[in-house]
């Protein structure tokens, strides 16, 4: 089996270098950015099946950099290391789509058994981000771009399989509508406005859900949460 390989995206390097060595000697493959524009270099050229991140680097912040990750790998599991311990800080981490928040100082063998439990459910995700969604009324195959609800099939164009397949990849987390704006555009492929996306959300609604099998939150002015049937 090929060892699970992690960006570590720290700018202590002491701590970086730390850090890489336990998870190195736990048998996995570790990257080292010292700040947001070496890790987008990283994130853009090379796999990773887990990113470990600071909020406060040099030239950016964490949090947009994780926003990022998670428009364009949903299913990437992202862990927050940093000294922000404020509720508030966590809360946000979370809302971002992280997979956990660890402050610092920390453990290290706590923070490697929490690396071993993202990436479980890591592999998890990508799976079910991959394949596409089933729960016995609405069933996505997203390798063959199809959709049924109670039997009958639906007409889903692919800016509608974008939404269903990053919300489905993100179920239970809330998702921005800004991190949907940039996962979708036009025929002519131009990004798509922001009227244009709630225009596309509910035109999607429409399609899939109906009473008792609401799929999609709306979150007033901050984007949408994918909750699953009857919620």
């Amino acid at each position: 089996m090929n060892a699970k390989k992690i960006l570590v995206v720290e700018d202590d390097l002491a701590l970086s270098a730390g850090l890489c060595f336990e998870l190195d000697t736990s048998g996995y493959l570790t990257v080292a950015a010292y700040g947001c524009q070496k890790a987008r270099y990283f994130l853009e050229n090379e796999h990773f099946d887990l990113v470990i991140l600071d909020v406060n680097l040099p030239d950016g912040n964490g949090s947009d950099l994780c926003r990022e990750i998670k428009a364009a790998r949903p299913e990437l599991p992202v862990i927050f290391l940093t000294a922000n311990d404020l509720e508030e800080d966590i809360l946000n981490g979370f809302d971002l789509g992280a997979d956990d928040y660890i402050t610092k100082p920390f453990h290290t063998q706590i923070l490697k058994r929490r690396a071993e439990v993202a990436l479980r459910r890591g592999n998890s995700g990508a799976k079910a981000a991959m394949d596409g969604y089933d729960d016995g009324f609405l069933r996505l195959d997203f390798q063959a771009l199809t959709a049924v609800r109670s039997g009958e099939k639906l007409s889903i164009t692919p800016n509608e399989y974008k939404l269903l397949r990053v919300l489905t990849a993100n179920a239970g987390n809330l998702v921005t509508r800004q991190l949907l704006l940039e996962k979708l555009w036009d025929c002519d492929e131009n990004f798509i406005d922001d009227h244009t996306l709630t225009v596309t959300m509910n035109r999607l609604r429409a399609k899939i859900e109906e009473e008792g099998h609401t799929y999609i939150r709306t979150v007033r002015g901050m984007g949408y949460i994918w909750t699953g049937a009857g919620k």
